[in-house]
């Protein structure tokens, strides 16, 4: 054997070093339609971005998050779609930021895979750019890491961080809900990025063949809320705010509950979901699991005082945002529970 051929080099070992170099500048291009007008020094290229404080505030907080988008990649690989699935990383963050009344000011992401050319990278980050846009946040960087052996043909994995600012005196803490307020939902797209793992399972997923709209409903992104609530919070004081993700409603709404408090939701309020009716006839899966992993069909909560919340939901509806009262806040052990029937 001649030294030329037992030689051995990156690309031999599984790492295509050129095909990441080559996707780079379409990276940069995707991300430089999320900066404009934004407070973005320096984005993709240096090893940091920079990203200054916008102007106008007095004593800025920096908020921070970071999240991904678990099982639901299956499902964008089974469907051999991808062009959505980053709108959900960006969602996920983003939407947290935003409980605190805060604004989402830039997003990284970190992008984990076996082999590039197994998946359609691009992609990946066209969605989350667009969700970017959506936040009116700026894509400033992140990270491709190509790992043979790690993970297998056509696998990837994400992950998504995102910096925001509030002003210290704005910030929403949840340290003003009082009993007699009210709990009003704004609704959810579909699943958002949680419980996928019950719900394949429920489905069958990955047992049997998935009809493609089946698949479409599973794969719709999760909603962004930025810029409606920004809005709102303009106009309306809310006392506190919670994302619906994994623990669903109790999981989620009990983070911003103070100590003496305690949240009731009402079956009847909350939204229809077909797919989550599916779930739970297919599955078998009794009420309280549903509750307690997936939204419910709302995807975001904010407490307000009884008097302000007609005016609320006829904000968001004019926004076409369907927003309801699903519960109010009583006096009590600090706790979230459901009453009625749905």
């Amino acid at each position: 054997m001649t030294a030329r051929a037992s030689s051995l080099d990156y690309r031999r070992a599984g790492v295509d070093v050129r095909a990441a170099e080559r996707l780079v500048p379409r990276f940069a291009r995707l991300a430089g339609t999320t900066t404009k007008g934004s407070s973005v020094l320096s984005g993709v290229g240096p090893f940091a971005a920079a990203v200054r404080f916008p102007p106008g505030y007095r004593e800025p907080v920096l908020l921070t998050a970071t999240d991904g988008v678990g099982t639901k990649l299956l499902i964008a690989k089974l469907a051999g779609r991808h062009d959505t699935i980053g709108i959900d990383l960006v969602a996920m963050c983003v939407n947290d930021i935003l409980t605190t009344g805060g604004r989402p000011l830039c997003f990284l992401d970190y992008l984990a895979t076996g082999s590039l050319a197994s998946i359609d990278a691009e992609a990946v980050v066209r969605g989350i750019a667009d969700g970017c846009r959506r936040a009116g946040a700026s894509l400033v960087g992140g990270e491709t890491a190509e790992m043979p052996g790690m993970y297998g043909r056509g696998d990837y994995d994400l992950a998504g961080f995102a910096a925001g600012v509030v002003e210290r005196t704005a910030m929403v803490t949840g340290r003003g809900v009082r009993p007699g307020q009210v709990v009003v939902g704004l609704p959810a797209t579909g699943l958002h990025s949680n419980g996928y793992s019950l719900a394949r399972a429920a489905l069958g997923v990955g047992r049997r063949r998935m009809a493609a709209g089946l698949l479409d409903e599973l794969l719709t992104p999760t909603a962004i809320y930025v810029k409606p609530v920004l809005a709102a919070l303009r106009s309306f004081r809310v006392k506190a705010m919670a994302h619906v993700t994994g623990g669903g409603i109790p999981g989620n709404l009990i983070r911003v509950l103070p100590a003496g408090t305690a949240a009731v939701i009402d079956r009847p309020s909350l939204p229809t979901l077909e797919i989550l009716e599916r779930i739970e006839t297919d599955g078998r899966v009794p009420r309280a699991e549903m509750e307690r992993t997936f939204n419910s069909g709302v995807g975001f909560l904010l407490v307000v005082s009884r008097r302000h919340a007609d005016a609320l939901c006829e904000f968001f509806r004019r926004r076409r945002l369907r927003a309801r009262v699903v519960g109010e806040i009583l006096g009590g052990r600090r706790a979230v529970r459901f009453r009625g029937r749905k």
